[in-house]
């Protein structure tokens, strides 16, 4: 019987960074999915935002953590090459009452540790942003916050922490866990028995959940849906900064943001909610839309390619919760990590390793630790990308050789889908080809090469491949393009 260390459970961004900072010592750790595939929920979906750290308040774990985590992206990136752009954000505002709300951001920034920001007049911000709505007045500046690929991200994360030692077990839900007092024992759905003597509970939308299995409590988890419009690549030129309007309550308003590889980005809404609800909304999207407009007159709905929905796991304590369990010693709580949880995630790992260290796992360094993962999707920069003619004669080339394109949208060529597949992440549809290679991210999102990166997915995991979409086997609907377009015509 092997019993672990750590056992994580959960394997969105918090469960793989802890994975992957827990390699760097001779820890025997074990990370536990439910999914099929990590980076499955909140981790995939969301702004793909390195917030700056300015927004949360100082008092809250989260407001302390987030500019710490942010400061450690472009060291991550140099190692892992999962895509990352240090951009910049506005916060833009167009009354002249706002300028001292945006006054007491740049103060909590700076009490945060930030020394980044400045506040710019309307022909500053107009200077960078020349397609911003030329009614602002005030912009909060943030040189240092950026845009990363997030499911990307994990995915390196969770590929450098096997090479390093970690064992991953995906389509493992956990339904009980047992204390024996020398060691925990993990129950399954597959009635597998996993021995650990500590455990993260990095579960997100289910953290409380398992929490619960040990007998703690303490805290709810609630559901938070976030609905978001995805336009072609390209037209994230439209921006050069992370453009966001003055935050609520609920959060920090709707961004418009080019993504690392190029699209445009808009949303997302908040909404509380009784249960997960990861549909899109022609009412919602419509909203989405027309307040972004308010920050980029020119956007152009013809553009729209995709929507989807987050769900941010939102605490009772409305903040990280990050500390030893009430209820048992070695039951570590990793949990609660709604935004900025990606950009916190560096640092929330070194927390809880810090804290299995006090709780008595032996950090002793691992000498072979290497820190280094090789990038799957070609850097975008240096790609040099064909048009008419030499398109269709890269995508008629044979099955076998390397430079076919296996999505012509996106121009993914079969050397790229075969690297993806041979990683050491066993995964098993096409929609886990396409976080890794973007082969279905284009304007046809899958529609001319499903079938096509279906076959190299057949020849490599046999019987086991599913063609599938996550969209499709969860039965969720998604809000097309002519229908967002008939909702806006029809409702001027």
């Amino acid at each position: 019987m092997k019993i672990f260390d750590v056992a994580i459970i959960g394997a969105g961004v918090i469960g793989s960074s802890i994975a992957r900072e827990l390699s760097k010592y001779e820890v025997s750790t074990v990370l536990i999915e439910a999914e099929n595939d990590v980076s499955m929920v909140s981790s995939k979906a969301n702004s793909a935002i390195i917030h700056g750290g300015y927004a949360e308040a100082h008092e809250k774990i989260k407001g302390r953590m987030c500019y710490k985590g942010r400061k450690e992206f472009g060291h991550l990136n140099s190692e892992l090459h999962f895509g990352y752009r240090e951009n910049g954000s506005f916060v833009i505002a167009f009354e002249e009452e706002n300028l001292p709300d945006l006054e007491k951001l740049k103060a909590n920034g700076e009490k945060n540790g930030l020394e980044d920001l400045s506040i710019l007049t309307k022909d500053e911000i107009i200077k960078m942003e020349p397609n911003i709505n030329p009614e602002v007045k005030y912009a909060l500046y943030c040189k240092g916050a950026g845009i990363c690929s997030p499911y990307e991200y994990v995915i390196a994360l969770v590929e450098n922490a096997i090479k390093n030692g970690v064992e991953l077990k995906l389509n493992s839900r956990v339904t009980d866990i047992l204390d024996t007092r020398e060691y925990f024992e993990i129950i399954t759905d597959k009635n597998e028995k996993i021995y650990a003597k500590f455990i993260v509970d990095a579960a997100g939308l289910e953290g409380a959940k398992v929490a619960n299995m040990i007998g703690d409590s303490s805290f709810e988890i609630y559901p938070r849906s976030g609905e978001y419009m995805i336009f072609q690549r390209g037209y994230g030129e439209m921006v050069k900064q992370v453009v966001f309007q003055m935050p609520s309550k609920l959060g920090k308003g709707i961004l418009v943001t080019p993504t690392f590889h190029n699209n445009l980005l808009i949303g997302p809404d908040a909404l509380n909610e009784n249960t997960v609800d990861l549909n899109t909304h022609v009412e919602r999207l419509a909203r989405i839309f027309n307040l972004a407009c308010n920050s980029i007159p020119a956007l152009d709905i013809n553009r729209f390619i995709r929507s989807f929905s987050g769900v941010r796991a939102v605490s009772s304590t409305d903040d990280f919760i990050i500390k030893v369990s009430d209820a048992n010693p070695r039951f570590i709580l990793a949990t609660g990590i709604q935004s900025p949880g990606l950009t916190s995630s560096p640092a929330i790992a070194k927390e809880v390793v810090s804290i299995l260290g006090k709780q008595g796992v032996e950090l002793k360094e691992n000498k072979k630790f290497d820190p280094q993962r090789k990038p799957i999707i070609p850097d975008p920069d240096k790609k040099v990308w064909l048009e008419g003619k030499e398109i269709k004669e890269h995508v008629d080339l044979p099955k076998g050789n390397p430079e076919r394109f296996v999505c012509r949208c996106e121009q993914v060529k079969e050397e790229t889908i075969n690297e993806a597949l041979n990683r050491n992440i066993p995964f098993t549809t096409v929609d886990g080809v396409k976080r890794r290679t973007r082969a279905g991210m284009g304007l046809c999102q899958g529609g001319f090469c499903k079938t096509r990166v279906f076959e190299y997915l057949k020849e490599k995991v046999k019987d086991k491949a599913d063609i599938d979409t996550d969209v499709e086997r969860k039965n969720l609907k998604r809000v097309s393009k002519p229908e967002i377009i008939k909702y806006l015509k029809e409702n001027r």
